[in-house]
């Protein structure tokens, strides 16, 4: 019987596979098997410009993103690989693009860390974060201006795929609604369970143990 001390609190997810929960694509991979996960896709021009301008640490990437979520827009859309642009809008936000023309019925969401690379695709606006677990002390030490006290009660502080799930839910979530982690916008999105994820606010969220990263979904409330 497997230790109860070691049972993670999220359900596994299989790098390199499109997986589908709500209507939405997730796709996650580790960086240095990103090969395995994406066909050689080469960048567009466009893209191309936009890593061009990227200091050099975060060049990479950028571009390792936008490989997996030109491979979910492929898997959705049956487009060709070579027409799909993943831009960024103006706040910075990615949309896709097929042969020049943005697709607003698709919304696209993209996340990264030091090990790990993730994208969401979703009909509805949609937040996607990782969090490695390794992170679980700089959360704590986050906790009072992020979670609620209820919101530190039901997550605890011994587990740290807890803390990395809390915090990628309120990332995802933040992204999903176009704000920000910092200010207000964090602690007005409430966590009112964890398996599964519940939050307020008619959103719908998912959470999976990834490695030694949680990644979250987080789906906007329709209307």
């Amino acid at each position: 019987m497997t230790p109860a001390a070691v049972i993670t609190v999220f359900p596994p997810i299989v790098p390199g596979q499109v997986h589908r929960w709500g209507g939405a694509g997730v796709l996650v991979a580790r960086r240095p098997g990103l090969h395995r996960a994406v066909p050689l896709v080469p960048l567009s021009p466009a893209e191309r410009q936009v890593v061009r301008a990227l200091p050099a640490w975060r060049q990479a990437e950028w571009a390792a993103g936008r490989l997996l979520a030109k491979r979910l827009v492929g898997e959705f859309l049956a487009a060709p690989a070579a027409e799909v642009e993943v831009l960024p809008r103006d706040d910075g936000s990615p949309h896709v693009l097929v042969g020049g023309s943005p697709v607003t019925a698709l919304h696209v969401s993209i996340s990264h860390t030091a090990h790990h690379v993730a994208a969401a695709l979703a009909p509805r606006p949609v937040g996607v974060d990782l969090c490695e677990t390794a992170s679980a002390d700089a959360v704590r030490r986050v906790a009072d201006h992020v979670l609620s006290a209820g919101e530190r009660s039901l997550v605890g502080t011994d587990r740290p795929d807890a803390l990395a799930g809390a915090w990628a839910l309120k990332e995802a979530a933040v992204k999903a609604d176009r704000t920000g982690i910092f200010g207000t916008a964090a602690r007005d999105i409430a966590i009112l369970g964890l398996r599964p994820p519940v939050l307020d606010g008619r959103r719908r969220a998912m959470a999976w143990q990834a490695g030694d990263a949680v990644l979250a979904l987080v789906l906007a409330a329709r209307g």
